[in-house]
């Protein structure tokens, strides 16, 4: 029986990138102890024929919280924003659950090993958006060139959901957390700080966007207890471009020692013009290898 599961979620039209991200996961010989769980979030009926014959279970995700219809309207895939705080639910026959965002793929195993042992004794194991590299934590609009009004992502979404101003100033300038890639134990205390978050996060927020402001309020207001791990472990591409080490023939940190890419992370979409590589995967980018010479490359997992 296996005890640890990998998890994500697709509707019909990220379904090339859902399928990507598990052949990404299978071709490691490690991934055979490990089991693969989707929730369907609009899948065609030809497109989970397909993924069964690649994963343990497919469960329909549900509106776990309820949100009002008209905001959600047509849009199945926001499902994520609410399902994936109740992962124990949908799949309770697992210990320990990582979840990666189906415009991500796996680079690196060590970092799958990370998460899982990440999580041990309750906590939450997760990366923050910072590291070296980052130029621009926080956005400040300056009025009359001394007066600053905060934009930092957490600060603008805490506002918006009304959360209390006590709870947004604590949250305005913490480096911000990204819930595309998490791990949590099935017993982690982490579940019932981030539903009893999400829960009031919904109520007047958006609801994109929600879960993640929930899971920042579980560590940074609640102290749920959290192992950070490196940012090479959910590397967000549209952050911060990576570089290609051509004798290893892989994606590397652009800066020394220039450690391998674990998880390379689209969200946000990597753009050229008004074309986006996750739904485009003739889009191709300048990418620099280890000698800053660039080459148009793409970011999408190819085999």
């Amino acid at each position: 029986m296996k005890k640890n599961v990998i998890v994500s979620l697709a509707d019909s039209n990220y379904f090339e990138l859902l399928n990507e991200l598990i052949d990404s996961i299978t071709r490691f010989e490690k991934s055979k102890g490990v089991a693969i769980c989707i929730l369907d979030a609009g899948l065609t009926e030809n497109q989970k024929t397909i993924l069964f014959k690649k994963v343990d279970e497919i469960k329909s995700a549900e509106w776990d919280i309820d949100v009002p219809s008209f905001k959600v309207y047509g849009k199945e895939w926001l499902k994520s924003q609410v399902s994936r705080a109740f992962l124990p639910k949908y799949f309770p026959n697992y210990e320990k659950f990582l979840w990666i965002d189906c415009d991500a793929w796996v680079n690196d195993w060590s970092s799958i090993e990370l998460y899982f042992k990440a999580c041990e004794n309750g906590k939450l194991g997760i990366t923050q958006s910072l590291g070296p590299g980052y130029k621009i934590i926080s956005k400040v609009k300056w009025l009359f060139g001394k007066i600053a009004i905060i934009k930092s992502q957490n600060f603008k979404h805490a506002i918006k959901s009304k959360i209390g101003l006590d709870k947004a100033r604590k949250l305005a300038f913490a480096p911000h957390i990204n819930i595309g890639v998490f791990s949590l134990e099935k017993d982690s205390p982490g579940w019932k700080f981030w539903q009893s978050n999400l829960e009031q996060t919904l109520k007047s927020g958006n609801i994109f966007g929600s879960e993640g402001l929930a899971i920042n309020m579980s560590v940074y207001i609640d102290n749920l207890e959290t192992e950070f791990l490196p940012l090479n472990c959910n590397w967000i591409a549209s952050n911060l471009l990576p570089k290609f080490d051509d004798e290893k023939n892989t994606f590397v940190e652009p800066y020394l020692p220039n450690y391998r890419i674990g998880i390379m992370h689209l969200a946000a979409g990597i753009w050229d013009g008004k074309k986006d590589m996750r739904l485009n995967k003739e889009i191709k980018i300048d990418i620099k290898n280890l000698k800053d010479n660039t080459k148009p490359r793409s970011l999408r997992f190819e085999q």
